[in-house]
C-alpha cells in the first residue's frame, strides 16, 4: 500500500478531504485545526435544518441531537455521557472552572511553566481576584526524561494547594504530560487537577474515566477535526454541582428532574450556533475512516509523520532532538537560535522568522518566543493531509534562512 504520508513536495493524497489552500504548506493543525470538506457539508445540512424552522430545531430537536453527539464523543474519550458537556474551547472551559471555584488568600494554585498562556492569563485573574498564589513549576526544555519535572511537580503541591492546572499536551513545546501519573498522585494529596487537554482528543487516547481528573477538558476541532467551536468539559460527577456556565441561563431555574443541573445549565446559554457540536459524530467517524486501521493507525501514522518531521527540522538546525521520542504526540518543537538583535514581531505579533517563511517559501508554521525573548522555538504539526516531502520543504527554507551553530563556529 502507498503510504499516504510520502506524496513528493506537495500534500498527502489524502488532503483533497480538506479544503486548504494548495498554494501554502500548510504545517500549523495545532493552532486551529483544520476541518474536512465532508464535516463542513454535514454542518451545512444542519444549518439548514436550523433555519427551514429555527422555533422547531432549537426547541424540540437541539436536546436530543445534542445528546447524539455527547454519546459519540463520550465513547470516544471514554467518559459517561452525563458527566460531559459542549464548550466552545477550551480556553472557555478552564475559564469556566476557575470562575466557578472559590480560594481564599494564601491558597496555592499549581502549574508548569510551558501552559497554555491563555489559560495562565485565567489563573493569574483568578488569583488576583481571590488572593491565592500561582506556584509555577518549571519544566526544562530540552528534556531528556519526564520523571524529574513529575517528581518536582508533585513536591511543589503543599497543604495550602487547592489545584493544580496541567497541561496533557503542551501547546508551546507538543510534549506529553504523564498525566495518568500526576493526577492520582496529585489528588491523593487532596489536590483537585484541571486538565488542559486542548490537543489531546484526537491526537492520543484518551480515557477520563480511568484517568479521573476532577475537571478535564478537551477541543474537537484540532485532531478530532470538527469545526470551530466545539470543546468537552468534563467534570468528575461529585464535582458537577460546583461548577456553573460563565452564562447564566434557562436552566439555573429549571424545573425538569429528567436531566442533572449540570446539563441543564450547560446545553443552553443562550441563543448561537449549535452545529459544531453536532458534528463531532460525523468528524469521528470520517477521520477514523481514513486508514484501513481506524483511529488508531491515525493517531500512530500522524505520530510518526510528526516525528519524522522534528528529525528533518532537527537535521536541518543542526541541534538534537529535544525531547524522547516517548513524550511527543502529533506536535513536535524545535529551538531556534535566538532571535536577532532588533527582530521584532510585526504588528500582528508574528516573528519576522514566520512571516518570511510564508512570505517567500509559503510555508506556515508557528515561531513563537518561548520562554521569553530573544529565545524561540518552531513547532511542526502533523495531520492526515500532509506529507514527509513537505518538513523536507521547511528543512531546506531553514538551511537558508537560519544561521546554525556549526556555520556560526
Amino acid at each position: 500500500m502507498v503510504n499516504e504520508h510520502d506524496m513528493g513536495s506537495g500534500p498527502s493524497a489524502l488532503a483533497r478531504h480538506w479544503a486548504l489552500d494548495p498554494s501554502v504548506t500548510f504545517l500549523n493543525h495545532g493552532s486551529f485545526g483544520a476541518c474536512p470538506r465532508p464535516v463542513l457539508a454535514a454542518q451545512q445540512r444542519w444549518r439548514e435544518q436550523l433555519e427551514a424552522e429555527p422555533v422547531r430545531f432549537m426547541v424540540r430537536e437541539l436536546e436530543p441531537a445534542l445528546d447524539a453527539a455527547r454519546a459519540a464523543l463520550s465513547a470516544f474519550v471514554g467518559a459517561r455521557a452525563e458527566d460531559l458537556v459542549f464548550v466552545s474551547n477550551a480556553t472557555t472551559a478552564v475559564s469556566t472552572v476557575l470562575a466557578s471555584l472559590s480560594f481564599a488568600p494564601g491558597d496555592e494554585l499549581l502549574a508548569t511553566d510551558h501552559a497554555y498562556a491563555a489559560c495562565r492569563n485565567a489563573l493569574d485573574r483568578t488569583a488576583q481576584r481571590t488572593g491565592a498564589r500561582v506556584v509555577t513549576v518549571r519544566v526544562p526544555f530540552p528534556l531528556r526524561d519526564a520523571e524529574p519535572f513529575a517528581a518536582a511537580l508533585l513536591a511543589a503541591a503543599g497543604p495550602r494547594t487547592k489545584l493544580a492546572l496541567i497541561d496533557h499536551v503542551t501547546s508551546p513545546t507538543g510534549l506529553v504530560l504523564p498525566v495518568e501519573r500526576l493526577v492520582p498522585a496529585l489528588q491523593a494529596r487532596g489536590v483537585d487537577v484541571l486538565v488542559d487537554g486542548a490537543h489531546a482528543p484526537g491526537m492520543l487516547p484518551v480515557n477520563l474515566s480511568a484517568l479521573g481528573a476532577a475537571y478535564y477538558t478537551g477541543n474537537c476541532h484540532k485532531w478530532i477535526c470538527a469545526p470551530k467551536g466545539a470543546a468537552l468539559l468534563h467534570v468528575r460527577a461529585d464535582r458537577q454541582a460546583g461548577i456553573r456556565p460563565l452564562v447564566t441561563s434557562h436552566g439555573a431555574t429549571s424545573k425538569r428532574t429528567d436531566r442533572s443541573r449540570f446539563q441543564l445549565e450547560f446545553d443552553w446559554t443562550g441563543t448561537d450556533d449549535p452545529t459544531a457540536a453536532l458534528c463531532v459524530p460525523e468528524a469521528l467517524t470520517f477521520l477514523g475512516g481514513l486508514l484501513p486501521g481506524g483511529w488508531p493507525a491515525l493517531m500512530e501514522a500522524n505520530r510518526a509523520l510528526a516525528r519524522r518531521a522534528r528529525d528533518s527540522v532537527c537535521a536541518a538546525l543542526s541541534v538534537p532532538p529535544p525531547a524522547p521520542d516517548a513524550l511527543l504526540g502529533s506536535l513536535a518543537a524545535v529551538p531556534l537560535p535566538d532571535a536577532p538583535a532588533g527582530a521584532l514581531p510585526g504588528p500582528l505579533g508574528l516573528d519576522p522568522l514566520q512571516e518570511t517563511l510564508f512570505r517567500d517559501y509559503r510555508i506556515e508554521v508557528p515561531v513563537t518566543s518561548w520562554p521569553a525573548p530573544p529565545q524561540r522555538l518552531i513547532r511542526v504539526a502533523a495531520q492526515a493531509y500532509n506529507s514527509a516531502g513537505q518538513y523536507e520543504q521547511l528543512a531546506a527554507a531553514l538551511r537558508e534562512l537560519v544561521p546554525t551553530r556549526a556555520a556560526a563556529s
